[in-house]
């Protein structure tokens, strides 16, 4: 990494509006989800786009679930529907940008309620998405995304209610 010192204003500014941008295509992606919105969430990704699901390191098994282009992901990502709620926590965020596009990984913990035999149930899941990001037409979009489960928990929830 450059030392601020040796970069120019325009250069400096120009890379916190990327930083800006990716960050809040991260964003975006986890918004979406919790709105179920598929065709939201397919948008963020260029037209070629992949999309791999991994339980676990995905240096030493083979993605569980492989999408690729809009089309899928917008049949794929509708899976969110069968869930009463979600709230995808978005935590660190590292990205590193080249002549090409960018890299990075972001930590997000998903939650998830349902409903399991009459009883209302809480998974969560530690994941971490691996990206490949993409400037096309002056806007970023993911390249690829690998979406790797660390570990889920799943357990009854118990309803609140409202204060």
């Amino acid at each position: 990494m450059t030392t601020l010192g040796a970069r120019s204003p325009e250069a400096l500014l120009a890379e916190i509006a990327d930083r800006m941008a990716v960050r809040r295509l991260v964003d975006l992606y986890a918004h979406y989800a919790d709105r179920r919105d598929a065709k939201g969430q397919a948008a963020l990704f260029a037209e070629d786009a992949r999309l791999a699901v991994y339980q676990g390191d995905p240096a030493s098994s083979e993605p569980v679930q492989l999408l690729r282009g809009r089309a899928e992901l917008v049949d794929a990502l509708g899976f969110l529907n069968t869930f009463q709620a979600t709230t995808h926590f978005i935590g660190q965020h590292a990205v590193d940008f080249n002549e090409d596009g960018a890299a990075g990984e972001t930590h997000c913990l998903a939650h998830h309620l349902f409903e399991h035999d009459g009883r209302r149930m809480l998974m969560v899941m530690s994941i971490r998405n691996q990206d490949v990001f993409v400037r096309r037409d002056g806007q970023w979009l993911f390249a690829e995304r690998k979406i790797i489960i660390d570990w889920t928990d799943s357990r009854p929830s118990t309803p609140q209610e409202a204060a």
